[in-house]
């Protein structure tokens, strides 16, 4: 909308325009745009304009607003890969039309066909010790971990051709939790949310769900993406090279069935 664009343009400066406006594929509850905003110098810059622009996300993911998003990115902004930085925030889409965070762009792209996969599930693996270990400060400024869903609601869906296999899983699901660790996981981790230049990856987006809770969570979120996209080898590869990137730290299976329910 003409008002989210004039919004970004002041927060770049007077005289700022913006020169290129597209659409950035993925979201559920945002809508992200890649925008270029030439200064009054002439002097070009790189932002996305991120916006809560699905309807029912306050009675969906209330915890999850721009506030939250600017608290994640604050904690994760040491971490040695790069994560967006806030420029302006219109928390309560009191200047555009909804709530609204303009943030800066990172180089790179999304991964399309990575040709080297062994190294592509390395890299994604090494990340995570470095986010899960970002500052303390986190237990005590994000939600706490929950499911996308209540598990006693849930039910095998009609088209599986063995109902014994799902409420085997229901079943894990719906028992306590293994103890272990807790800290900031992203806890949407995939391989969508990260970016890649000349086959290094670069940057990790999309923070909305940051959160306290298990590192395993995180880990079994990209296990079931790369089992979808590439293959159970995949999958199994990750955790492999997980452990290597943290001395072996165990990871439990019982969050590989819960995050599959997601």
């Amino acid at each position: 909308p003409p008002n989210a664009l004039r919004w970004a343009e002041l927060a770049v400066g007077p005289g700022s325009r913006v020169t290129r406006v597209a659409h950035l594929k993925g979201g559920i509850s945002h809508a992200n745009h890649a925008l270029a905003i030439a200064d009054r110098g002439g002097q070009s810059h790189r932002f996305v304009l991120r916006r809560w622009a699905r309807p029912d996300w306050k009675a969906t993911d209330p915890e999850f607003d721009p506030r939250h998003e600017i608290t994640v990115l604050s904690l994760v902004s040491e971490i040695p890969v790069a994560t967006p930085e806030v420029v302006a925030a219109d928390a309560d889409g009191e200047e555009c039309d909804v709530p609204a965070l303009l943030l800066t762009r990172i180089p790179g792209q999304p991964p399309v066909n990575p040709r080297d996969l062994p190294s592509f599930i390395a890299q994604l693996a090494r990340v995570l010790p470095v986010v899960h270990a970002a500052e303390s400060r986190a237990r005590n400024l994000l939600p706490a971990y929950q499911t996308f869903y209540e598990v006693e609601r849930l039910t095998p869906p009609s088209w599986s051709a063995d109902r014994s296999v799902w409420e085997r899983a229901l079943e894990i699901a719906a028992s306590p939790p293994p103890a272990g660790p807790k800290s900031l996981i992203h806890r949407d981790y995939h391989p969508g949310n990260t970016l890649w230049s000349r086959g290094n990856l670069v940057g990790v987006v999309d923070w909305s769900y940051g959160s306290w809770g298990p590192p395993s969570v995180d880990v079994a979120h990209m296990r079931w993406n790369l089992a979808m996209e590439f293959g159970a080898r995949a999958s199994d590869n990750l955790l492999t090279a997980y452990m290597d990137a943290t001395g072996g730290i165990e990871h439990h299976p019982y969050w590989d069935i819960v995050t599959a329910l997601d």
